[in-house]
């Protein structure tokens, strides 16, 4: 009896032990299309091994450009509700832009960007359960990870922050001869008409579920009308000591 009561006594000051923190690090070069490099980022996740799968918490990008030691553009997000919406905090000061995204209420979002020529635009977003925001991509993909390896297409809603609107998208698996890595899946959208306007996303993956490879619009400004579309190949410096997926 008295081992009984020891063992349930053990099992529950295990089962009231917080998660413990992990940390998740890892770099981006990006490059363009004749392997000239742009920028580079430095993401920094800290988060916590829940169930034996990491789950991010908060998750800070420094962007430099080569050989520099000072960022020029940071973006923040916090993972709070879910992995797939984080709050994002962006700002780019050599285009005197910011873009902040919040949620105030359940299934509401708002958006406040200063633009790049100096207005301030305010959407206010309802949406759907299935919406991803931001890099909670990586998160989707991730949660998504018997599809990918399986190769079943799986549908989405993405936010576009400058439009003020989500729209349909799909992630599938393609093959692609510039990205080299052991899962290649792409998202794009899903509706006629923004399919001529937008170009796919291409995105590798190592088998652990590590992002390896981003191939196509970044969030980092080429002038006051465009951003550049480039090939960001990702290292990881510090993995979590749990799995990266479900």
């Amino acid at each position: 009896m008295r081992n009984a009561t020891v063992t349930v006594s053990l099992a529950l000051m295990v089962a009231a032990l917080p998660a413990l923190a992990q940390d998740f690090r890892f770099t981006g070069t990006a490059t363009t299309g004749d392997g000239t490099v742009i920028y580079e980022e430095r993401h920094a996740v800290d988060g916590t091994c829940e169930d034996g799968v990491f789950r991010p918490q908060q998750h800070e990008v420094a962007y430099l450009k080569p050989d520099a030691e000072e960022s020029f553009a940071r973006k923040a997000l916090a993972y709070d509700a879910t992995v797939l919406r984080p709050t994002v905090d962006f700002v780019q000061p050599m285009f005197d832009e910011k873009m902040e995204i919040t949620y105030p209420k359940a299934e509401t979002l708002v958006i406040n960007w200063q633009t790049p020529r100096g207005d301030s635009e305010r959407f206010q977003v309802a949406y759907p359960p299935s919406t991803v925001v931001d890099s909670g991509f990586d998160n989707f993909v991730r949660q998504n990870w018997q599809s990918v390896v399986a190769g079943d297409p799986v549908e989405f809603r993405f936010l576009g922050p400058t439009r003020g609107e989500h729209y349909g998208f799909v992630m599938e698996q393609v093959e692609n001869e510039r990205v080299n890595a052991d899962h290649v899946v792409q998202i794009r959208p899903t509706g006629v008409v923004l399919r001529f306007l937008v170009d796919p996303i291409v995105l590798g993956y190592d088998d652990s579920g590590a992002l390896s490879d981003y191939l196509g619009l970044t969030n980092i400004r080429k002038n006051l009308d465009e951003n550049y579309t480039a090939h960001i190949r990702y290292a990881v410096e510090t993995s979590p000591d749990c799995e990266l997926t479900l």
